[in-house]
């Protein structure tokens, strides 16, 4: 597999392609709050010289896989140089205050983009307005990602805000399905198969609302006794927006019970790599005798890591959430 990894010096208008001079590169990325990241070590020789904020480009057999900017770089007594490299999700990373009123999703990364000066991509309309949104001295990547949330407990569907190498996008799983096959017979091989009800499982869930005028909180709840009596009760509680009604407030306690309310199966796999596969988009697994399941599904990524080394190029990923198998 040919690759080319360039390095652009903003200050001197000089680029460099050091490919040659890099033994190995990683490409990660995660499906929420983290920004997609390049790391790769090179000698210090000739005339290269490059500092932060100095623009990183990286492909495969002429694919592009990442865009980005060096955040951090460090030398040893040897020459050799450790770079770190974020995309445009790492400026999100900046704190902020808003106070948005009946916008979408996309409205809101539209606004925060725009006071960052990033970049923007393809933005989905998620056809839900957030009623009442307001935020203070959070981070920008907090904010989008709680809209992103609430968008998913009030209509079912997932959304991703990722770099797409033009701008900041936002967009559904299943408008970025790969057409790969991973498992027994493609591409797999190894994996690692848990399940658990430890971490993000929950079957009773409370919504608590402030009422100024009693001086104590309004509760709604919303549960599923028949997993209380197999799991014992796994409480989730939060607390809501004041403005929200009781039949919002409700609704959202039942769309939250219906996210958590499941035995977590989680699926490491190690395989050859997929040039530009990337974490939430989805792509078709089929792994016969997993554990409990059969596997033959498409099924949602949540973190992938490339690696390019000595002419191989191979990936580790983890997708979650294969109950409805």
């Amino acid at each position: 597999m040919k690759t080319e990894l360039i390095i652009a010096n903003k200050s001197g208008g000089k680029m460099w392609e050091i490919s040659n001079s890099v033994p190995e590169v990683t490409w990660s990325t995660e499906r929420t709050g983290s920004p997609g990241t390049l790391k790769f070590n090179v000698l210090k020789a000739g005339d290269l010289s490059f500092a932060e904020g100095d623009i990183v480009r990286f492909s495969a057999d002429g694919q592009p896989q990442f865009y980005g900017w060096v955040f951090t770089k460090s030398k040893d007594r040897w020459g050799e140089i450790q770079v770190t490299c974020y995309d445009r999700i790492r400026y999100l990373k900046a704190n902020a205050s808003y106070n948005f009123e009946a916008q979408t999703a996309g409205d809101m990364l539209r606004q925060i983009a725009a006071d960052l000066q990033i970049d923007v991509g393809q933005v989905a309309d998620t056809g839900y307005a957030i009623p009442d949104f307001y935020k203070e001295d959070e981070s920008c990547l907090d904010i989008l990602g709680e809209a992103i949330q609430q968008t998913l407990l009030n209509t079912g569907n997932i959304y991703v805000l990722f770099d797409d190498g033009n701008g900041l996008a936002l967009r559904q799983p299943r408008d970025m399905v790969s057409n790969v096959v991973i498992g027994d017979m493609s591409l797999l091989t190894d994996y690692t198969y848990k399940t658990d009800i430890d971490e993000q499982t929950y079957n009773h869930v409370k919504l608590a609302r402030p009422n100024e005028e009693t001086g104590r909180a309004d509760v709604f709840v919303a549960e599923d006794s028949a997993t209380i009596g197999q799991w014992g009760m796994l409480q989730l509680y939060q607390t809501v927006d004041g403005t929200m009604n009781d039949a919002q407030i409700q609704a959202q306690a039942r769309a939250t019970l219906s996210c958590y309310n499941r035995r977590m199966r989680t699926l490491k796999v190690s395989s050859l790599g997929v040039p530009g596969l990337r974490a939430g988009q989805m792509v078709l697994m089929k792994v016969q005798g997993l554990g409990d399941i059969n596997l033959d599904q498409y099924v949602l990524l949540e973190k992938v890591t490339h690696t390019w080394a000595n002419d191989d190029h191979t990936m580790e990923f983890e997708t979650l959430g294969l109950e409805h198998v």
